[in-house]
């Protein structure tokens, strides 16, 4: 009786270890295994994503020579990875606003009508 068992146990710990060693092997063809360390989709309202957003934009201002102001539009994908911190993934739209620089408020600014001064992609990591 012990031979019979045996052999349904041994592939049974088989598949165990196969699963373990290739956790996409029991993924669904639909959703994507998740990977140990990699980027994973984050929230804009998220107060941690949300501080990583305005200190980008901010960096982005000074280091701009745009004497205009520019701001978010849109978060197009917000993505974080944990590592020793966490490292985020923004791609983010911005918008030029008619402020500039040293105007006080500058988070209240119009942005431009003209479509030419409008709009910019940025892809922050």
């Amino acid at each position: 009786m012990a031979g019979t068992l045996r052999a349904p146990l041994l592939l049974l710990a088989i598949l165990a270890v196969a699963l373990a060693v290739n956790p996409a092997a029991g993924a669904s063809p639909e959703k994507p295994p998740r990977l140990v360390g990699g980027p994973m989709d984050a929230s804009v309202e998220e107060e941690s994503v949300r501080r990583a957003l305005d200190f980008a934009v901010s960096e982005y201002n000074k280091a701009s020579n745009d004497l205009y102001h520019s701001r978010t539009l849109q978060v197009v994908r917000a993505r974080r990875k944990i590592v020793a911190g966490v490292n985020y993934f923004l791609d983010v739209e911005l918008g030029r606003t008619t402020c500039t620089k040293i105007q006080p408020n500058l988070d209240n600014c119009p942005f431009h009508d003209q479509p030419h001064l409008k709009r910019g992609l940025c892809d922050w990591t």
